[in-house]
């Protein structure tokens, strides 16, 4: 298993992958749009790639503050019917999100 630094990977039962990022996010963030501190993946490399995205949607946020609810599809994989989660949490909710 790999790791990426600042998260906490984290395997499921059923051998999912979680990460979930060990500080908060700097700003406060909404809980329907990215970015989210907990995502899960099918592959340590979609998981990376997920994290990936979490981190840059925090970065546009930071540069672009008052806009963080008009991001749309950042933090959410182009092939979300790929996988069973889509690179997103809780998907009996279609959040994105789990608590932090």
């Amino acid at each position: 298993m790999g790791a990426i630094p600042g998260w906490r990977i984290i395997v499921s039962d059923t051998g999912r992958l979680w990460a979930s990022r060990v500080q908060p996010f700097p700003r406060e963030t909404e809980w329907h749009a990215p970015p989210y501190r907990t995502v899960d993946a099918d592959t340590l490399t979609q998981l990376q790639a997920e994290v990936e995205r979490q981190e840059q949607a925090a970065r546009e946020l930071e540069t672009t503050p008052g806009e963080a609810t008009e991001q749309t599809g950042a933090g959410q994989p182009a092939d979300q019917t790929a996988t069973s989660g889509g690179g997103r949490t809780a998907p009996e909710t279609g959040s994105g999100r789990v608590g932090t």
